[in-house]
């Protein structure tokens, strides 16, 4: 170890994983202190019977290099898949499925990469189309980094470039929505631009989606902490932090960490804590004036939930791993039927799907018997074959507090990793990573933490660190 060093992460989502695995890399001696039984976070796994549940649908992009890089640093890039090339199927009640796709023998550069499937897509009229592809270029030249671009919002933006309701409803938000947990009209420009530049207007391939092809918690949660034990991170799981407390009393120690355990109360002392935990947790933990943000800044910040309708059918009812849809209140449709083990639960010939709803403000109040009644007809009338499938399961998923609301303005109430208190480090997609809330931005929060803690470590002499 490194001088002896303490680190405490408090938070065992990716981005407190991605710190402490940092640290403990460059010889620190790192605990990781996680309040649920599980790593993982927001994208974890659960069982239900024998079925294997991702607590959300999470997917990624091949731009997404932090957290591709993560994955395999924990030994799980084999639990992982990307498309060979961008393929959405686009789905509508009672039209013939479209696909959004880059085409595999195209060598012109992004975003004319995209130019043919967009001038093919047969949701729009032809009019928006060439309407869409001028808008695209528009949009790969704003400076998502200028804080006025964060403070508008995107959907201010698209109608003054001549995107109406369809092209929003039919494109725009069918990416923003899954990626921004936002609509347009309520989202970031800055964010939005992050996520169409990023992935779809900068380089071909960029965009191509990838999935988990096991359950997340194989990765998150499994993998995770089989990487974290090889570097030496003792990770305590069901151990919630009570408080972040300065003590320059205690020798060889400057921060206190009152614990909440099975066992009962204890308190862990430490060196260097990093703080990766959600907003509103963070801003409990946190003493006061350890960020330059208002009181109530969490509250301001806010969050957004997400809802999961998942039906097991008795046949094949999708041809895909997933679809999009439009003219439907089904936003996304996943295929689970692999990763979850349905076969073994339901029989063989059974699919397993999960419908994705994001933004989902006004379904995260519903009781489940009301969410099927609106999706499983939802269903039937995007899939023909579902019409004469059997359900043989049905159930919801909730995450109430999924991400922060990337709403304008929001890039204010976003801190770097460091704090004002010497040693108190914070990370979480919530945090100024330039993305918005996503598995790549919390494990780049994560890694900024840490780099902020080792350079920080790195300037005081040795004698002083001791």
């Amino acid at each position: 170890m490194t001088g002896g060093a303490r680190v405490a992460v408090v938070g065992g989502g990716l981005a407190g994983v991605a710190a402490a695995l940092r640290c403990a890399e460059a010889g620190l001696a790192v605990t990781l202190l996680e309040s649920r039984a599980r790593l993982g976070g927001v994208a974890g796994s659960f069982t239900r019977g024998e079925l294997a549940v991702d607590t959300g649908q999470h997917v990624f992009l091949r731009c997404c290099t932090a957290y591709r890089d993560f994955v395999a640093r924990i030994g799980a890039a084999d639990l992982i898949m990307i498309q060979e090339r961008l393929d959405i199927p686009v789905l509508a009640p009672g039209a013939a499925p479209a696909r959004l796709r880059r085409t595999a023998l195209s060598r012109l550069p992004a975003p004319l990469h995209l130019g043919g499937a967009l001038l093919r897509y047969r949701h729009l009229p032809v009019a928006d189309r060439f309407r869409l592809v001028r808008a695209a270029l528009a949009l790969g030249a704003v400076d998502r980094a200028d804080p006025a671009t964060d403070a508008r919002s995107f959907g201010d933006w698209l109608a003054a470039h001549g995107q109406g309701r369809r092209a929003v409803d039919a494109l725009w938000d069918l990416v923003g929505i899954a990626t921004l947990n936002a609509r347009a009209g309520d989202a970031s420009l800055a964010l939005a631009a992050t996520v169409f530049q990023l992935g779809l207007l900068t380089d071909a391939a960029a965009g191509d989606i990838g999935w988990a092809t096991a359950p997340l918690g194989a990765i998150h949660d499994d993998a995770a902490r089989r990487a974290l034990a090889a570097t030496g991170v003792e990770v305590r799981r069901s151990a919630k932090a009570r408080a972040l407390v300065q003590d320059g009393t205690r020798p060889g120690g400057r921060w206190r960490v009152p614990l909440a355990t099975n066992d009962g109360e204890e308190e862990l002392v430490t060196d260097r804590i990093v703080c990766a935990v959600p907003p509103g947790p963070a801003e409990r933990l946190l003493p006061a004036g350890a960020l330059p943000l208002p009181g109530g800044w969490a509250d301001r910040l806010g969050s957004t939930p997400i809802v999961n309708v998942h039906v097991v059918y008795d046949r094949r009812v999708l041809a895909d791993d997933f679809a999009a849809g439009v003219d439907t209140p089904v936003q996304w449709v996943f295929d689970r039927t692999g990763q979850s083990g349905a076969a073994a639960v339901y029989g063989p010939g059974a699919q397993y799907l999960a419908v994705s709803l994001s933004a989902a403000d006004d379904l995260v109040g519903l009781p489940a018997a009301a969410l099927r009644e609106r999706f499983l007809p939802a269903l039937e009338a995007l899939l023909p074959a579902a019409r004469d499938a059997v359900v043989l399961d049905s159930f919801v998923t909730r995450e109430p507090h999924a991400t922060f609301r990337g709403a304008p303005g929001q890039a204010a109430l976003r801190p770097g990793p460091r704090t004002a208190l010497p040693g108190l480090y914070v990370a979480g997609a919530w945090t100024d990573t330039g993305w918005p809330a996503t598995m790549e931005g919390a494990v780049r929060s994560g890694e900024a933490a840490a780099e902020a803690l080792l350079a920080d470590r790195a300037a005081v002499p040795a004698e002083a660190a001791a």
